[in-house]
């Protein structure tokens, strides 16, 4: 404000008589001011921060000075409404739970589950309902709900299975029910997976910090690399590189190395480290043996036959856009039957000719592009020059005319094998460079990377996944867009960074964010269930029935 102070003095007329003497120090003066700011003008653009590209993560601003300890970017105001708005109705369903001991916290062993509709034989398309009353240790029953828990029904021989309807009445009882798909012996499985006071401890934890995992960024400094800490947020007092994603606020930061530039970035990994925001009372609740202890072990299968019922229904064949349900399906002879809908029989190449397939995420939607190149023998992948397992790739028929190429998605990506990041983009970036028309479909896949990580960071990503697509679907209303939502992971796997908890919270997420769009879901939490499978990287004939799905919904 006082160079524009000193110009109108200087341009004034009349107002103000200076000596001449005076008046010759101020020429001088604001001479110096200009040339000095002229200078630094670089500096001053970043101090405040204005983009000079708005294109994607590869904007790089390099601060003049040491910085306090930083926050992800600010969001947008419509966006930072939402996110609040739906932490907010997570933390009413995840409350704070009281915990003094592991005896007060639910056992399974002391649990009771008792049949409110006992019969010797059910029918099949029957409902069986069982009442849970939660009881801790001590056998003290529990005044309050939140148990995490799972529900399934399975017949070894028969190769089926589905998920149970858990309900909670927020007072210690749960209201367990199985809709009994196929006839045969099914047997019966809860598992409490943690207790309430684990749930919200973890709920606790991981929204505490963001240090659990941290980055490594490889530098190139002439002909070495240089290793730097990154993070989606810093503490640090060092110069920072920001990588941000403008249009949505997504900003990943990496320690300047000294005397290399921000934009020699190349390569990143993670490690996790010793840090932990659990108190060693709440640490024994994840023990091994505390995690997915069966309820019901001493219940015995029951028997289910077809009673002569009437003929069910002739459902309509599956397509985006239509209502899940829970269970959406079940398992039957290996093979995924949706609940409300029928899947057709369709022949994978001839579906796929003259089609786009975009597929982003993570290494469980990977998994799919090397599923359709072990089927389809035409495939040619193209080499596109990168490494690593995170490697962009392409495969392609030039006679069917069939595209299919899997990129990984924006930070953060966990892993502690090195991965490129010269190409890295967000995925409502790639969306908004998409066209799409009739044989564009797209399938993202989020959820396993951000599990360590406050339930902000997800929230943001899904949100502005969602503005992505509501922009694709209004400039290309016929094109195809499909979410494929987590699959469940290994139970003892590094519970605080990792548990199905996280997964789970970002699954109910993941469904309301994308409830008012006509998109297909791929519900691979439920599904992934029903097999009982517990890998992050499930079987091949497990991929190979999500994407029995993905074909009906396109052909």
């Amino acid at each position: 404000m006082e160079v524009i102070a000193f110009c109108s003095i200087l341009t004034m007329k009349r107002v103000v008589t200076f000596p001449k003497s005076l008046l010759v120090l101020l020429l001088i003066l604001t001479f110096w001011i200009t040339f000095i700011l002229f200078q630094n003008s670089k500096k001053i653009w970043t101090v405040f921060n204005l983009p000079n590209s708005l294109h994607s993560w590869n904007f790089i601003s390099e601060s003049p000075f040491p910085k306090a300890p930083l926050d992800p970017a600010r969001l947008p105001k419509e966006t930072e409404m939402k996110v609040k708005e739906i932490i907010e109705k997570l933390d009413q369903l995840i409350p704070p739970r009281p915990f003094t001991h592991v005896n007060t916290t639910t056992s399974a062993t002391h649990c009771r589950a008792t049949i409110l509709n006992p019969q010797d034989t059910y029918c099949r398309g029957d409902q069986l309902h069982i009442l849970l009353e939660a009881r801790d240790y001590l056998g003290r029953r529990k005044e309050y709900g939140g148990d995490f828990l799972r529900a399934r029904m399975f017949s070894p021989a028969l190769m089926a299975g589905a998920s149970g309807k858990v309900t909670d009445f927020n007072n210690g009882t749960y209201l367990i029910s199985f809709t009994l798909f196929w006839e045969g012996q099914v047997s019966l499985s809860l598992l409490l997976i943690h207790p309430s006071e684990g749930a919200s401890a973890l709920w606790r934890a991981r929204n505490q910090g963001y240090d659990r995992v941290t980055f490594r960024g490889h530098f190139i400094n002439g002909t070495s690399q240089v290793l730097s800490e990154c993070g989606l947020a810093l503490k640090s007092n060092s110069e920072l590189c920001q990588y941000l994603y403008a249009q949505d606020q997504e900003a990943f930061y990496c320690v300047r190395p000294q005397h290399v530039p921000c934009a020699a970035l190349t390569h990143m990994h993670s490690e996790n480290k010793d840090i932990s925001y659990l108190s060693k009372q709440e640490k024994s609740i994840f023990v091994r043996s505390n995690v997915g202890v069966e309820i019901m072990r001493n219940f015995k299968a029951i028997s289910v036959s077809k009673c002569n019922k009437e003929m069910v229904p002739v459902k309509k064949k599956c397509k985006p856009g239509m209502p899940s349900t829970v269970p959406s399906g079940h398992v039957w002879k290996n093979t995924w039957n949706p609940a409300t809908c029928s899947l057709a029989a369709v022949q994978m190449k001839n579906c796929l000719r003259g089609k786009f397939i975009y597929l982003m995420g993570d290494s469980t939607i990977r998994q799919w592009i090397e599923y359709f190149k072990t089927k389809i023998n035409t495939l040619k992948s193209v080499d596109l020059h990168e490494s690593g397992k995170l490697q962009h790739q392409l495969s392609v028929d030039l006679d069917s005319n069939i595209n299919i190429q899997w990129q990984k998605h924006g930070y953060p990506l966990v892993g502690s094998s090195r991965y490129s990041v010269k190409e890295i983009e967000c995925i409502a970036q790639v969306i908004d460079r998409t066209g799409g028309e009739k044989n564009t479909i797209i399938i993202i896949s989020l959820g396993q990377h951000f599990r360590p990580f406050p339930i902000y960071v997800f929230i943001q990503r899904a949100l502005n996944v969602h503005k992505a697509v509501q922009r694709l679907l209004l400039r290309s209303p016929d094109t195809t867009v499909i979410i494929k939502t987590e699959n469940i992971r290994e139970m003892h796997n590094d519970v605080e960074r990792f548990s199905d908890f996280h997964g789970y919270i970002q699954y109910l997420v993941l469904k309301d964010i994308f409830q008012d769009l006509n998109v297909g879901i791929i519900d691979a939490w439920d599904i992934t269930i029903a097999y009982g499978t517990n890998n992050v990287h499930p079987p091949q004939y497990v991929v190979e029935n999500q994407i029995n799905i993905f074909l009906s919904y396109i052909c």
